[in-house]
């Protein structure tokens, strides 16, 4: 996505990332949501507030472009600090891209945002996926690696 460009002597993104990658990541991501909404028709006529398919699928682009775009925003960090592709970053490599698909979500559809992770007892769940994001990422990594996708496993 950088051209192989550099910046005070680090590439500025690193080859990980693509931007085949990147479009992948987005379309992967709306079918994904498409089948929360398939999924979620016999509980719920509005789809969890995600409205129609219409409606929803514009939000989906949203959220996973601003998650692909923290996952950039950590690769830039990571070059910042002399830390070398596939390095650890504890926490920055967790949560760089939930942060920004937040923020999006947040800057997007604030009522939205507000009545499903905030509102009533729902902030509960937004702290349990807090803490469960680094379990997920440790093992999406895990299979990524092993499908011989990723050239290490954290």
């Amino acid at each position: 996505m950088d051209f192989g460009r550099s910046w005070k002597g680090n590439r500025v993104l690193g080859d990980g990332k693509t931007w085949r990658g990147f479009v992948s990541g987005i379309v992967f991501s709306v079918l994904v949501g498409i089948a929360q909404i398939v999924l979620s028709e016999p509980f719920s006529t509005t789809h969890f507030g995600l409205g129609s398919y219409e409606e929803a699928i514009p939000y989906f682009i949203l959220i996973s472009t601003g998650a692909l775009l923290g996952d950039c925003l950590g690769a830039f960090v990571k070059r910042r600090l002399g830390i070398p592709r596939g390095g650890k970053a504890p926490g920055l490599d967790q949560y760089d891209f939930f942060v920004v698909a937040v923020l999006f979500a947040f800057i997007s559809k604030p009522g939205w945002f507000v009545s499903y992770f905030i509102a009533d007892y729902f902030w509960l769940g937004t702290i349990f996926l807090i803490f469960l994001i680094p379990l997920l990422h440790r093992l999406s990594n895990i299979i990524g690696y092993k499908l011989g996708r990723k050239h290490v496993p954290w």
